[in-house]
């Protein structure tokens, strides 16, 4: 089975961030199943899935409650499209949310994945301002943070800010302001500027996770938002990856008290389950595109698997867990546990630095020629000692479900640990694993 897989794979698929030549040129892992926060390849092989399956996996595979939830759905419905008609999942969840939310988030518009959130925050404070006219038509840029990652849509690429990811596509783009996260006096003279042009400040709040785990300055978030409201400005906060947990809470806005203008999930929206996504609305937004048939106010967006109702089903059953299994409770001694093992893996020579915030850790292994590919080094390593991580360059991410054990996470890091002091040691001999010098 595993040999007929990689044949198809390597003669039909495109995998995403990936070069096929090297893909092509290895032999794949071919994943069959999942249990709890392992995955089974297809030779029985175990891994601990230490990145949540990019981030998204929560309470670990095949849990029996989100499981039962999708098993029932089924015997009612698969999908119902939500143009002209409703169904109880998508209402009951859109009230959860609005409940477990930052005060004032009112009102839910569901995609299907991160990037088209944010795609619709931005269409919605865009078509916002347009339709209070006058000079507020003149809005119509953002302010990002340097290096933020929101999305391969290309609007969530336009206030992108990693070049290797968004570079290639300049002419397609819109302009945007961009401010390193931290500099709040920046944004300040950004916004006393420019502010009667932009529409939204967009951040991800307190990590950039695609930056490679960049934490930002206790309380940046905070001031944020107290210049948004000084200048009228919205802010849209992506939590496609913050949210559900990952930072400590359930969303990462709530650690310094930010109510956003919009707030966008996905991930974690559904336990890692399904693709479904959520952008998140004041009541302001929603009473801005009210108004007659002829008056074309209408947000006229949409997706044909909106709100699907297997989706919703696996994100109320989601829910459902966080509170029956005290999710949040019983996660913060293993982000202490987290905190305390990396600090050894701090330590090694061969790390320059280990960046993180409750269950999102980078660990950088400093600048090396890119043609070295120490991080994917490390990440076969990791493998073969029966753990999947993915780098970022050369920063290892950890982002395991927030249900692993603290056995699974001391296992997890010490596997790490070992494939860095592996990779590191095979690639040494001739030199090439050097550190390069680092820019001033």
């Amino acid at each position: 089975m595993a040999e007929a897989t990689a044949d198809l794979d390597h003669r039909h698929l495109w995998h995403p961030f990936t070069q096929q030549r090297d893909w092509c040129d290895a032999e794949p892992i071919v994943i069959e199943r999942g249990e709890g926060t392992e995955l089974v390849d297809a030779e029985g092989r175990r891994y601990i899935d230490g990145v949540s399956s990019l981030w998204c996996n929560v309470h670990g595979h095949r849990h029996p409650l989100i499981d039962e939830a999708l098993r029932e759905q089924l015997d009612r419905i698969a999908h119902s499209t939500m143009l002209g008609l409703t169904h109880p999942g998508a209402a009951e969840l859109a009230a959860r949310l609005v409940e477990l939310a930052p005060p004032g988030l009112s009102r839910v518009f569901y995609s299907e994945s991160g990037s088209t959130a944010v795609e619709i925050a931005l269409k919605m404070a865009f078509q916002y301002w347009q339709q209070r006219g006058g000079q507020h038509r003149r809005r119509t840029s953002f302010v990002s943070l340097t290096d933020g990652y929101h999305g391969d849509t290309l609007g969530s690429v336009s206030v992108g800010g990693i070049d290797l990811f968004h570079g290639a596509y300049g002419p397609l783009l819109f302009d945007c302001h961009r401010v390193e996260a931290g500099d709040a006096e920046r944004l300040e003279r950004v916004l006393e500027l420019y502010s009667e042009e932009v529409a939204a400040v967009i951040v991800e709040p307190l990590v950039q996770g695609a930056a490679g785990i960049r934490v930002q300055p206790p309380g940046f978030l905070r001031q944020v938002r107290r210049l948004t409201e000084a200048h009228d400005v919205f802010l849209i906060a992506d939590e496609v990856a913050t949210g559900f947990g990952r930072t400590g809470t359930m969303f990462a806005c709530e650690q310094e008290r930010v109510a956003p203008d919009f707030l966008c999930l996905g991930k974690g929206l559904t336990g890692g389950y399904l693709p479904l996504a959520a952008t998140l609305a004041t009541e302001r937004v929603y009473e801005g595109f009210l108004g007659a048939h002829e008056d074309y106010r209408t947000f006229f967006h949409g997706h044909t698997f909106t709100g699907n109702p297997l989706g919703c089903a696996a994100a109320l059953a989601s829910l459902d867990v966080f509170r029956l299994e005290q999710t949040l409770l019983r996660l913060q001694p293993k982000m202490r546990l987290l905190a305390e093992l990396l600090r050894e893996v701090a330590a090694m020579p061969e790390v320059a630095e280990v960046r993180g915030r409750g269950f999102m850790a980078g660990i950088d292994l400093g600048e090396h020629d890119p043609s070295l590919r120490l991080g994917h080094r490390v990440t076969i390593k990791a493998r073969e000692r029966g753990a999947i991580v993915r780098p970022l360059g050369d920063t290892v991410v950890l982002m395991p479900p927030l249900a692993i054990t603290k056995a699974d996470l001391r296992r997890l890091v010490v596997i790490v640990a070992a494939s860095i002091r592996a990779a590191t040691a095979a690639a040494s001999p001739s030199g090439e694993a050097q550190p390069l010098p680092r820019a001033a």
